[in-house]
């Protein structure tokens, strides 16, 4: 059985929280970090032409990032199952902190070292990339519930701190690694390097500490912990209840396709927008692309307690869950109007620069949605989805999402390839934005109008009203799944 040592306490929760969560936090930052910069480092001009990237088109590269983040998404089924059933989480963790560190420092090597294997290299980074996050993400979590005993009613509040530490850590990340490039006189591969650093410091820390402030919790597989448990299942057949709360979970799956389709724009053709159509100057300072993309982690941590209030300052008048899931949509939809306005502004002329707040509106409004919808997806598999077929539902919300990731990379890469001209790049970015922002508006009406019924095949589910810390806690740790 998993025992928490007698290590003390610190905010009255296990000093293994907080080793948790600086764990966590490093691996987050090195996450975003190389994220922050993937496709800019892809379609910035090859070395041997005075550039420090891989010469793709924007087209290709938004379709490799829209690949490459699907794939994070799907690696954590098999890296918790393996964890589960012969690596128990810690060393699990150890072993995809390791391919991660590896996968950035893969990234960060110089073309000048890999003459004409800059792609293998590239390919072999991220593949190492994809295999570490599949053990590392599905396992730090779990350990985090293991350090309380059922019933411990301070299990929502541990989750709260720990989700914290991962938006400290995506802030932090576009902010230093953006720094570090500037610093490199636009070196991606140094913000690469600045990545791998973070993991390794992630490493360290648990490697450390994790003994003496978590004793044997993650070390044993649970398979292996279950196994005296086991008694003989039988296999029923599902009831009518059980078969309309799927049809619920379905349905909801298919928006949650459109909502992370158009939010993970972010990464990819956002953040090519903001490198090259916006003006990032105050006064004589230019702000680094990378700064940009901390702007959701920083709304989130200022503004999820504020969501949390709303909904119970409404009491009885709180919008049922599919209700905030469509909010969550307009929402979304609305920010792509700020997208849109910052594409007028520049008239057609790419020689013009378009003001960097249109950017600030469309990443608050994205992640205002991002709080009234990402919560509701979790909480809903976790209240909906049959006991025995529970890993299965959340298996296949994961894989929603790594549709949605994938989608939205091929959306993007409608920007146009290398023939396309910048005038034309700007016309097709006009009409991503207006497409994604009709889709979201008329998917959130839509789901609007299909609340009432998704609510009676709920069977009653909406029924428990939380507390204030339990939907804070939900909230934050929505923003674990990205």
């Amino acid at each position: 059985m998993n025992s928490v040592p007698k290590a003390g306490e610190m905010l009255g929760h296990p000093k293994g929280l907080f080793l948790l969560f600086t764990t966590e936090l490093w691996e987050r930052f090195s996450y975003y970090a190389m994220r922050a910069i993937l496709v800019l480092y892809l379609v910035d001009q090859v070395y041997s032409e005075g550039g420090n990237g891989m010469g793709w088109t924007q087209a290709d590269a938004l379709s490799m990032y829209g690949t490459f983040t699907g794939l994070v998404y799907l690696t954590p089924l098999i890296g918790g199952w393996l964890a589960d059933q012969y690596l128990g989480q810690r060393k699990a963790i150890y072993i995809g902190g390791f391919l991660m560190a590896a996968g950035q420092f893969m990234l960060g090597t110089p073309h000048a070292w890999v003459p004409g294997m800059e792609t293998e290299a590239f390919y072999v980074g991220l593949g190492l990339l994809i295999a570490g996050n599949g053990l590392f993400k599905p396992n730090i979590s779990t350990m985090v519930g293991d350090l309380y005993e059922e019933g411990d009613n301070r299990r929502d509040g541990a989750f709260t701190i720990f989700y914290m530490g991962i938006n400290v850590g995506a802030a932090l990340s576009g902010i230093v690694v953006g720094s570090v490039v500037a610093h490199y006189d636009g070196n991606y591969q140094a913000g690469f390097i600045c990545a791998g650093i973070g993991m390794v410091l992630s490493l360290i820390i648990q490697f450390l500490f994790a003994q003496k402030l978590l004793g044997n919790i993650g070390t044993v597989p649970a398979a292996k912990l279950e196994k005296e448990k086991q008694t003989e299942v039988r296999k029923e057949p599902l009831t009518k209840v059980e078969r309309d709360r799927i049809k619920v979970i379905m349905v909801l799956g298919l928006f949650t396709v459109v909502f992370w389709a158009g939010f993970e724009q972010a990464g990819g053709l956002m953040n090519i927008f903001t490198n090259e159509y916006t003006d990032r100057n105050i006064g004589s300072f230019e702000v680094p692309t990378t700064w940009f993309q901390s702007l959701n982690a920083i709304f989130i941590v200022v503004f999820a307690p504020v969501i949390a209030s709303i909904w119970i300052r409404l009491g009885n008048k709180e919008p049922n869950s599919p209700v905030k899931f469509a909010l969550g949509l307009i929402l979304l939809g609305i920010g792509f109007v700020f997208m849109m306005g910052a594409v007028m502004e520049m008239d057609g002329d790419p020689t013009n620069k378009s003001s960097m707040w249109w950017l600030v509106g469309a990443y608050f409004f994205h992640t205002m949605g991002e709080l009234c919808l990402s919560p509701i997806g979790l909480s809903m598999v976790t209240k909906l989805a049959p006991l025995r077929i529970a890993s299965l539902m959340m298996g296949a919300w994961f894989l929603f999402i790594a549709i949605a990731n994938k989608v939205g990379g091929i959306v993007g890469s409608f920007i146009g390839h290398g023939e396309t001209t910048k005038e034309e790049q700007l016309a097709n970015a006009m009409s991503i934005f207006g497409g994604i922002f009709i889709t979201a508006i008329a998917s959130g009406v839509l789901l609007y109008f299909m609340a009432d019924k998704l609510v009676d095949w709920m069977h009653g589910a909406e029924d428990h009203h939380h507390t204030e810390e339990e939907v804070l806690e939900e909230e934050l740790e929505a923003t674990a799944i990205r």
